[in-house]
Order: C-alpha cells, then sequence, then structure tokens
C-alpha cells in the first residue's frame, strides 16, 4: 500500500468523486481526516494509518480489488463499449474506477470471468509461458470424430494454420447429427475464438459455451449468470500461489 497520497486522490480512487468534486466537499466541511474536518483536499494523508470519512462515513482505502464474475451472454469483456453493456459495468459496488476483465469470453459465451485491478497478477495469469489451464464446457452441433481426444491431446493446427497447445478433451455426452455432444475441454493457452475454432476444425459447430475454471479459481456454482462477488482469501492466496511457480 502507498506510504502517503493526496487525500483528493484517496477520494477519487475510492469512487467518491472527481478532484473538483472533492475539493468543493472538503470546503463545505463534508470530509474528516482522523476525525477532524479538513478542509485542503490536496493534503496529504497515509491510506494505512489515518482514518478518512465524507459526511462521518468512513471510506477505507483499497489498493487491489478481485471479483469472480459469472458473466452472461450478451455481455462484453471489456471496460467500455458503446454498444453493449460491458463486465465492469456489472460490478456495481466496485470501490475503484480502474477494475478490467483478465482476459475475455466471447459476447456468446458465459462463465467464470476475473476482474480486478492487479496487473502484475493478471500479466502472469495471461503469459502465454505460463499455460495456466482453463476448463470450459459446451455443447457441440455436428458428428464428433471418433478420436476428437486423440486429435485434441496432440494439438490441432486451425484453419489459419495457427498451431494449438495439446488439449484434454472429456466427451460428457456424445450425440449424433439430431442431438448435441457435450464435453469439458481443458487448454492451456487463450487464443482468439480458440475453443470455437478447435472444434470448427473437427467439423462441428459449438452452440454453447461455458468457462468452468482458470488456473486454481472455479466458478461458484452459487453464481447466477450477471452475479458476482469478492475472492476469498483462499482463493486469491492460491491463485497467486499458482502463478508464482
Amino acid at each position: 500500500m502507498k506510504d502517503t497520497i493526496r487525500l483528493d486522490k484517496y477520494l477519487t480512487e475510492m469512487g467518491e468523486g472527481t478532484r473538483s468534486q472533492i475539493k468543493e466537499m472538503a470546503r463545505k466541511g463534508r470530509i474528516s481526516v482522523n476525525g477532524v474536518t479538513e478542509k485542503k483536499s490536496e493534503r496529504k494523508i497515509s491510506p494505512s494509518s489515518d482514518t478518512v470519512a465524507v459526511d462521518g462515513r468512513n471510506v477505507s482505502y483499497v489498493e487491489y480489488e478481485y471479483y469472480m464474475l459469472h458473466k452472461p451472454q450478451g455481455v462484453v469483456s471489456a471496460t467500455e463499449d458503446r454498444l453493449h453493456e460491458t463486465v465492469v459495468d456489472l460490478i456495481t459496488d466496485r470501490k475503484r474506477d480502474d477494475l478490467f476483465p483478465v482476459g475475455r469470453l466471447d459476447i456468446d459465451t458465459e462463465g467464470l470471468l476475473l476482474l480486478t485491478n492487479d496487473g502484475d497478477l493478471t500479466h502472469r495469469l495471461l503469459s502465454p509461458k505460463k499455460h495456466v489451464d482453463k476448463v470450459y464446457y459446451a455443447k457441440i452441433e455436428g458428428m464428433l470424430p471418433e478420436d476428437a481426444k486423440d486429435r485434441m491431446a496432440e494439438g490441432l493446427v486451425l484453419s489459419d494454420g495457427t498451431e494449438t497447445l495439446p488439449a484434454d478433451l472429456e466427451v460428457v455426452r456424445r450425440g449424433d447429427l439430431s442431438e448435441l455432444s457435450e464435453i469439458r475441454l481443458t487448454i492451456h493457452e487463450g487464443k482468439f475464438h480458440q475453443v470455437k475454432r478447435m472444434f470448427e476444425t473437427l467439423g462441428c459447430r459449438v452452440v454453447y459455451l461455458k468457462r468452468l475454471s482458470m488456473g486454481t479459481l472455479v466458478l461458484d456454482e452459487a453464481l447466477k449468470p450477471g452475479e458476482y462477488r469478492p475472492l476469498t482469501h483462499k482463493e486469491l492466496e492460491l491463485l497467486k500461489k499458482t502463478n508464482q511457480e
């Protein structure tokens, strides 16, 4: 945590308003530091030892936030978008305004998505060198080849020549031309539209896709699409530990 920070920056980062708004709030005596009214919004404070309040309500400083979101279909994995609601828009009680999704899920894909403002953790989770496991559940249209599992395990060459790392395919239910197949697929990378393109290579089409886990982080089954919660201490600890190895 930062040693000292300007009072207006502190309150702005905690979503209490713009710097000009904070300055006006201080002028009106609405802000206090350690129980004493503070009218100079540019003064320096210590986030770790000073107590800041607005209108008598304590405003705790949070440097990093981590949220598990069950991303619904129809929402884009972005911080802003002119046409669609974003995953950041769904986190309504966040303290900070600098959250971003770790990676992305297509607009028609649902499931686990981590949102944070921790750039270091994000880099480690998305680094191609880390090969962080991602598990998906999907419903597949078309005849799934009998050797699909073996071909996935060997790695595929996609239609544009892109080579994928070996993946682990589990056939939950094998359908036919009139019934969908259900699968679980574990991949170790995150190329553009990768899961959909892998099944296209096998002559099939993904009609439903849901991410179940990313590394040690597993989607909470209690979360409905569109719902979220902060990561638990244990979840965050495991996530950070895994990616330090």
